[in-house]
């Protein structure tokens, strides 16, 4: 079943994940909320001030976000953890939308290759200028690009990331850590 997205629509970061996770966010009905890499997340989103507490077990739980706004290129939970192109084709104007909607994002942050390749997609679709060479995904890398935003990449917090130490706290913490002068900075 499709969960939301959700967060401040006057954001000024926009989080853009994979999908929801079939026992977390498809279970709870809230983006990033009742797993592994929802707790990863939210410490992160917490310790610099992006959020109001550091974990998210449910959607009553009293989670709010702080000039945030979170999406995926999914809204749906898919099989195999592996969505299919046809599938990301299916999502793709929901995403549309809401990049239309929101007017004062100037950082994004995409957690995973899939994110950050479906933002660059769908800044192509809007009309908007995607840079050549198109930049390419590596944890921590970043780019400005035309009309004032910048795209951070990051690791995807999946359990399979953190627990194998592709991705640490401490990689995840210079990622936020940066973002937080990026969107203080405007």
């Amino acid at each position: 079943k499709p969960v939301p997205s959700f967060g401040q629509w006057n954001a000024k970061l926009l989080i853009l994940g994979l999908a929801p996770a079939a026992h977390g966010a498809n279970r709870t009905g809230r983006m990033f909320t009742g797993d592994r890499s929802g707790d990863f997340l939210y410490d992160s989103l917490h310790r610099f001030g992006f959020c109001n507490q550091s974990s998210s077990q449910d959607r009553d739980d009293g989670l709010k976000l702080s000039d945030t706004f979170i999406s995926a290129a999914l809204h749906c939970a898919p099989p195999t953890n592996k969505p299919t192109p046809g599938e990301l084709e299916n999502c793709h104007p929901y995403l549309l939308r809401e990049l239309d909607l929101l007017k004062n994002v100037s950082v994004v942050v995409a957690l995973g290759k899939i994110a950050f390749d479906g933002y660059l997609s769908a800044r192509g679709k809007m009309g908007l200028e995607v840079p050549k060479p198109r930049p390419r995904f590596g944890h921590g890398a970043s780019c400005g690009l035309p009309g004032g935003k910048t795209l951070v990449a990051s690791y995807h917090p999946s359990q399979q990331n953190t627990q194998t130490g592709r991705l640490t706290r401490e990689m995840f913490e210079c990622v936020f850590s940066r973002v937080r002068k990026l969107v203080d900075t405007g």
